[in-house]
């Protein structure tokens, strides 16, 4: 029983660290927080004996940071294959699939789109986490991914409605990709 509270108590935690996760438009600050948070929501899932969803949640925090550096399709696949094998490997029930299609989904997202495209995507990608964790009994994962459905649903409505009015709401983050795509391609021709 100890460690059922413990396991909800560190989920808890989870939920208050990702909560605001979604409000930010830096796309910099945005994958640090939700690295942080997936961290913290993989001790949860062990702490569960939730080993797929806690080894993808794992790989998701390790992912999240690394693609602030790289956009690497040998990366990602890594990743991805790192995901399917660790998790199918410690897989006893259909429904522990969903973390690892939500985990590949989401790294194939942050690995090859941004702004708007890549949170639709994770948006698709939080579905499988909500149903795994409802089925789970994992109160602060389902309540921290039902919270990120919702919250990055309205702001994918919102900044797609400052879009239509002619505001680009990932401007910023779209000079940092061009001023990075500019490096790279500077160093290649020297």
């Amino acid at each position: 029983m100890n460690l059922e509270w413990l396991a909800q108590g560190v989920g808890i935690i989870a939920f208050i660290i990702g909560i605001t996760t979604f409000i930010n438009r830096d796309e910099r600050r945005f994958k640090k927080q939700l690295s942080c948070y997936s961290a913290v929501i993989a001790c949860h899932f062990v702490l569960m004996g939730a080993w797929p969803a806690g080894m993808s949640a794992g790989l998701n925090a390790l992912r999240t940071l690394i693609t602030l550096r790289t956009r690497s399709l040998w990366v990602m696949a890594a990743f991805i294959a790192l995901t399917l094998t660790l998790g199918l490997a410690k897989l006893q029930h259909p429904m522990e699939l969903l973390p690892i299609v939500g985990t590949t989904v989401s790294t194939w997202a942050l690995f090859r789109w941004h702004g708007l495209g890549m949170r639709c995507i994770i948006w698709c990608s939080t579905v499988c986490w909500v149903v795994h964790n409802f089925w789970l009994g994992s109160i602060g994962g389902t309540l921290i991914e039902a919270s990120f459905l919702v919250m990055n649903g309205l702001n994918i409505i919102r900044f797609r409605r400052m879009q239509r009015r002619g505001i680009d709401p990932f401007r910023v983050e779209r000079a940092v990709i061009e001023q990075a795509s500019a490096r790279a391609d500077g160093g290649r021709a020297g």
